[in-house]
């Protein structure tokens, strides 16, 4: 079973929003060198998560973990990230997707933000 991981985030008219995910990207491939790991945004950027699952279920992976990089389960992770993996399963049925919660919910996550809030308030 081939596997990757797609970091999907929301997207920017400016390219230097990005900077940060490519940033988280290669801190994974850091730690797992061997791992397949891209970068996908909902609008104004590309690739869009359509064509970065397609571009890896043409290399033969079989098992996509799209990780939503928004701080909470808002509109576009509780309404169109859905959508879009209903459209993803039927344009490549014999790939297995699985959709972690947004990074924000995770308590570790929101607990190295508050260590970042307090040691850049300096209390």
């Amino acid at each position: 079973m081939s596997r990757a991981v797609i970091l999907f985030a929301h997207g920017a008219r400016d390219p230097a929003w990005a900077a940060p995910f490519e940033r988280l990207r290669q801190l994974i491939l850091d730690i797992l060198p061997d791992a397949t790991v891209s970068l996908a945004y909902l609008e104004l950027m590309q690739p869009a998560l359509p064509e970065q699952v397609a571009l890896h279920a043409a290399a033969g992976v079989t098992e996509i973990c799209i990780i939503p990089v928004f701080l909470g389960q808002g509109g576009h992770v509780r309404r169109d990230l859905p959508l879009l993996i209903t459209q993803l399963q039927q344009a490549h049925p014999t790939l297995q997707f699985k959709v972690a919660t947004a990074v924000g919910e995770d308590d570790a996550v929101l607990q190295a933000i508050a260590r970042y809030c307090i040691v850049s308030a300096g209390i």
